[in-house]
């Protein structure tokens, strides 16, 4: 399972793994893939720094990378504006209703609480990319597309390639105009923020249209489908979800007991496709807090980042009360493969020995 993706990255599978945990991301990378940390839970820059010098120090030498949320287009952001006086009170009053319908309990006084939505601000996200290129990373990816052009001149001026996002075949070519290295073909099987088009068809459309290496994501969970992707012309794949059902992730996020067992008990048919979490259109797993949601009498999602500063402190409680009906979790359709929880390098060995039983089978077709 080796691409020239390897060779330019220093890894040995071409399975980049994109994850909010350091535990995760440095075990993938231990085991031979590439962890991409995703900085946006981070608020602090110095909170970061000290999880990126942790990174350093635990991936035995192997590379890793970071994600960052950052539009191409500067916007006006918390400095003449008051973002949380733009909130409608009557979308707080449908919050507030909601959890109290739910049962789900106010956090304990002592709760150190996540702020949540200054980690999507232009700003913030740029003082990532400044603590990041400290480090020794070997990728900037980009959750939202493009970064703006500064920010990419700032990464090659370090010899960081660029990855950005795309949903169709015109956001690639965009992409690798303004100078990104890799494009990440997300289909819309994928969890997160997600397109319209399938992976199946998504994938060669880029593949064809762009001259850089392209990263296959969403739907991918097995060695079968890794084998699928390379055939559509991929360099290697993306994989975001999977990762959500290890032992390591809690290690980073040890209130996710309940998060995970909803998980591993879901299908593949229980998610949804919503824009409730950040504002832009987001695939979930479906549980009464989306159904909530998407009921006659909910109101519309703000726009991003209004939305996430709305129900930050919801997904604080949510978490807080572990209770796997109310979730709020983005994940991709692969959930319906998410059976157990397991380390990281299990799950990194059953894709190679799913990749090569694939291959068998296909020469055995000749």
């Amino acid at each position: 399972m080796r691409t020239p993706l390897c060779d330019r990255l220093g890894i040995d599978l071409p399975i980049i793994g994109f994850t909010p945990s350091e535990h995760v991301a440095a075990a993938l990378s231990r085991a031979g893939g590439l962890g991409v940390l995703g900085c946006v839970r981070f608020n602090d820059a110095a909170e970061l720094d000290r999880v990126l010098t942790w990174m350093d120090e635990n991936t035995g030498g192997k590379p890793y990378g970071v994600d960052i949320v950052m539009p191409a287009k500067v916007p006006a952001e918390g400095t003449q504006v008051d973002l949380a006086k733009l909130i409608p009170d009557g979308h707080r009053a449908f919050v507030d209703r909601v959890l109290k319908e739910l049962s789900v309990p106010p956090l304990p006084d002592d709760t150190d609480e996540r702020a949540g939505v200054l980690g999507w601000l232009h700003s913030v996200a740029r003082s990532h990319v400044e603590v990041a290129l400290n480090h020794p990373i070997k990728l900037i990816a980009n959750a939202l597309g493009s970064p703006p052009p500064d920010v990419i001149g700032q990464c090659h001026d370090k010899g960081v390639p660029v990855a950005a996002l795309a949903g169709k075949a015109e956001h690639a070519v965009r992409h690798v105009e303004t100078g990104v290295d890799f494009v990440v073909a997300q289909g819309y099987e994928a969890g997160g923020h997600t397109g319209e088009i399938a992976s199946m068809v998504l994938v060669p459309e880029i593949v064809d249209a762009v001259d850089v290496p392209v990263l296959a994501a969403g739907g991918i969970g097995s060695g079968r489908q890794v084998a699928a992707a390379l055939a559509l012309g991929a360099s290697g794949v993306w994989m975001g979800s999977m990762w959500l059902a290890t032992e390591e992730y809690l290690q980073t996020m040890g209130e996710s007991v309940a998060m995970q067992q909803a998980l591993v008990a879901a299908s593949s048919s229980d998610t949804v496709r919503t824009r409730i979490y950040t504002g832009k259109p987001a695939r979930l797993l479906k549980t009464r807090w989306t159904e909530a949601w998407a009921a006659p009498d909910a109101p519309e999602p703000l726009p991003m980042p209004l939305q996430n500063l709305l129900v930050s402190h919801a997904h604080n409680r949510i978490h807080a009360a572990s209770d796997p009906s109310v979730v709020s979790m983005p994940v991709g359709q692969i959930v319906g493969r998410m059976n157990a929880v397991r380390p990281v390098a299990d799950v990194v060995a059953e894709l190679v020995s799913g990749y090569e039983e694939a291959l068998s089978r296909l020469d055995k077709t000749r």
